[in-house]
């Protein structure tokens, strides 16, 4: 019997040993991406010393251009359907913040929102715009009401997409978020990064899995792989503190459309109600069978309300 037990304690070791060699995935330096994940219209600029991987699309005389910030271990390509659709008549910039995609981390460490905020503000200085309209998903419209609550008189429109904001319970978190978020095994996960783990945490997010396509679980992987961001990764996570400063939401006076996929596990819909309760005036438009991403699991569909709201005055 105890020969046996130790027969079967070998053989479970061995089968873990075998299992982290091959989820062994080392960081890849951002020049190995860039020939896939940055073709035109991409660019970097350095901006204070960080690197910002950028597309700046459209006409260049649209006087309130559109900002569009994607959310966490996401990067601009999660906008290219809204940006085609968008970029006939209007400017549209999007860029993968520090900590995602192909800018990296930050040098500082510092992910907290009014950090980014802030970020967002000093690129628009470097692009030299001074009024714009801002969208953001998820961590990105928690950037993009700080950002509108920090420079009100630069902000002419917000646009919310399943944003975080006021305090919340997740239904399910995706399980990549959830190894990021324990001790020790955060960092393992510096060095390993299961594909499976990441096929499972993209489809977390989409309301219909089967949208979830080969193509979309290799860019996730791959900018997760970006040198660096999965520290950052982790460091954001700690940073986090769900619902801090969300009594700003109520201070905020500018149109605001709200966009919600109505199957979000993770950030749920009674957030986006909350959402519409605080902000006077706002509109909240529900996508029954979308998921956490509705921008990207159906452009088409999402970016028609975002159109009519663009052209109002």
């Amino acid at each position: 019997m105890k020969a046996l037990l130790l027969k079967t304690v070998g053989v479970l070791l061995f089968l873990t040993a075998l299992l982290m060699w091959m989820s062994r995935a080392p960081d890849w330096p951002v020049e190995s991406l860039v020939a896939q994940w940055a073709p035109p219209p991409s660019q970097f600029i350095d901006l204070d010393g960080q690197l910002v991987h950028l597309r700046d699309v459209g006409p260049r005389d649209d006087p309130e251009p559109l900002v569009l910030v994607h959310g966490t271990s996401d990067s601009l390509h999660t906008w290219e359907g809204w940006v085609k659709a968008l970029s006939a008549q209007h400017r549209v910039i999007s860029f993968d913040l520090p900590g995602f995609g192909l800018t990296g981390p930050s040098a500082s460490g510092d992910y907290r929102g009014d950090t980014y905020a802030r970020f967002v503000l000093a690129l628009m200085d470097r692009l030299q715009v001074q009024r714009f309209a801002i969208g953001g998903n998820s961590l990105g419209g928690e950037v993009a009401w700080r950002t509108a609550w920090l420079a009100p008189q630069r902000v002419s429109k917000l646009i919310l997409v399943d944003a975080a904001g006021p305090d919340f319970k997740s239904e399910s978190v995706p399980i990549g978020f959830l190894v990021a978020r324990v001790p020790v095994l955060n960092r393992a996960f510096e060095t390993l990064l299961p594909r499976p783990m990441v096929v499972a945490s993209v489809r977390n997010v989409y309301g219909d899995p089967s949208r979830v396509s080969d193509e979309l679980v290799e860019r996730y992987y791959q900018m997760a792989l970006r040198e660096g961001n999965r520290r950052a990764l982790v460091q954001r996570l700690q940073q986090n503190q769900r619902g801090a400063d969300a009594e700003r939401i109520r201070e905020l006076k500018l149109p605001t459309l709200i966009l919600w996929g109505g199957k979000d596990k993770l950030v749920p819909l009674s957030v986006g109600r909350q959402f519409r309760q605080d902000i006077a005036g706002s509109e909240l438009v529900v996508f029954d069978d979308l998921g956490h991403v509705p921008h990207e699991e159906d452009a088409a569909r999402t970016v028609a309300p975002v159109k009519a709201f663009l052209q109002r005055r």
